[in-house]
């Protein structure tokens, strides 16, 4: 009587919760001589399932998803058309397989077979006893274990099914885990491909800037800004947030960030700018509910003057010598971008004068609580005080945003839900000089030829 097929089911072997039942299928052309069920189930104290299978075809055929283990005799011929008859390969998690020694190919074909038609499932392989070689060759390719022939009996057949399949699942999690983990690798390559290299070769301006997305374990969120110099000197500053806090829109907010720099680098700005930037935004949003803030400053060659345009989105912050910092106007700012089809932004001029410091934020920075489990907000007066109190203490560039950005973490009890951007331009007529002196200053007379390692290249984002 053949042996009933039982149905597919959906559920992979490797992620099947199986109870104390196993069963095995047994591959081999003397299946007669084989231990039996009951001597299995006596010996390993629970309910042991046997199929019987007397070549690969047979075995095609039997294997389905709740066979938790392939008993395999490596003395098993192998027919010449057995891909034609037998279940088409399954996709694998296992990765790329070791190829048997030179030598070995024939004498493990039918395991070979057997791996690639059954990549989820626990296998153990028959050999002779002399031939501990050959069994050592099967784990390498594959198999999970090998039992001689002359040694077998059922004690030692239960224990040897139960060590292979906790194996073959071992062995699966640390695949999935590892290429969970290079997706990881790649994913985060990509995000800080995308983040800004701000364009300030030959600006005397300072640049410093501090991003954290909100997205657990993500390096790019719905936050973005950028910087550049154009080629009469203007030096261009953004920062903008898309709605919301997801990978869609931290994909939107890096196109409107491109766009922005290709607009401005042909010459756009102002309301013209943001008109064709809520274009793009327009085009590119998933759904209509989707917008986006925008902050963007134009300073002037001489650093002394800027243009600023605001659409939904916060002032920035504007601290001259010996003054303390306050809020730019923002009463004549224009909406979100995104909200209204024929919407304007008209471009207010601000005085920055000698020595200046300009920082420039998202939402994330002043929405933080004060106390843990508190409702109220920092806010932008506290933000405000926040580095007034930092200003005293001598801290600048680098240093105050990161004093900034932790001391709001700090009275939020903890890492900030939101997506947070910093970035802080500053003048300083000082450093300028004292720029222009060494760069006038002669230096020693050199007769050899200057090496490559001695060629000293302008930095990125200025002094």
């Amino acid at each position: 009587m053949p042996v009933p097929v039982p149905q597919q089911r959906d559920v992979p072997a490797a992620e099947t919760h199986h109870g104390a039942d196993l069963t095995v299928l047994v591959i081999e052309d003397d299946p007669a001589g084989s231990i039996t069920g009951p001597e299995l189930s006596a010996a390993a104290g629970t309910r042991v399932r046997i199929r019987t299978a007397r070549n690969l075809t047979e075995a095609g055929r039997l294997l389905t998803d709740d066979v938790d283990c392939i008993l395999l005799d490596l003395a098993l011929p192998v027919p010449t058309t057995t891909t034609a008859t037998t279940t088409p390969a399954t996709t694998t998690t296992a990765g790329h397989r070791p190829e048997p020694a030179p030598g070995r190919a024939d004498e493990l074909a039918v395991l070979t077979h057997v791996l690639r038609i059954a990549p989820l499932h626990a296998v153990l392989v028959l050999t002779a006893q002399d031939d501990t070689e050959l069994a050592a060759e099967a784990v390498r390719v594959g198999a999970q274990d090998y039992l001689f022939r002359g040694e077998l009996d059922a004690r030692v057949l239960s224990r040897a099914i139960r060590y292979a399949v906790e194996r073959k699942r071992a062995d699966i999690a640390q695949h999935q885990l590892t290429e969970s983990g290079l997706r990881a690798q790649e994913n985060a390559r990509l995000e800080r491909g995308l983040l800004p290299t701000p364009l300030l070769e030959g600006s005397d301006l300072s640049f410093a800037a501090r991003y954290r997305p909100g997205r657990s374990r993500a390096l790019l969120g719905g936050d973005f800004y950028d910087t550049v110099r154009t080629p009469d000197g203007t030096v261009h500053a953004m920062i903008g947030d898309v709605c919301g806090h997801g990978p869609d829109e931290a994909a939107l907010g890096v196109e409107l960030r491109i766009a922005w720099r290709a607009l401005t680098l042909a010459g756009l700005c102002g309301d013209q700018l943001l008109s064709t930037l809520q274009q793009v935004l327009e085009h590119e949003r998933q759904s209509e509910e989707i917008f986006a803030t925008l902050c963007t400053v134009d300073i002037a060659p001489d650093g002394r003057r800027a243009g600023l345009c605001l659409a939904g989105h916060p002032a920035p912050l504007l601290a001259r010598h010996g003054r303390p910092a306050r809020l730019l106007p923002y009463e004549d700012g224009g909406p979100a971008l995104g909200l209204l089809p024929r919407a304007r932004w008209p471009r207010r001029q601000v005085e920055l004068g000698a020595e200046w410091s300009l920082m420039m934020y998202t939402d994330g920075l002043i929405e933080g609580r004060v106390g843990a489990g508190s409702s109220q907000r920092l806010g932008q007066d506290g933000m405000v005080a926040m580095v007034n109190s930092r200003l005293e203490q001598g801290l600048a560039g680098e240093e105050l945003l990161e004093a900034a950005v932790a001391e709001v973490r700090e009275l939020n009890g903890g890492e900030l839900t939101d997506d947070v951007a910093v970035l802080l331009l500053g003048r300083d007529p000082e450093r300028i000089r004292r720029r222009g002196r060494s760069a006038s200053r002669p230096g020693p007379v050199s007769t050899a030829a200057p090496t490559a390692a001695s060629v000293q290249r302008p930095p990125l984002y200025g002094p």
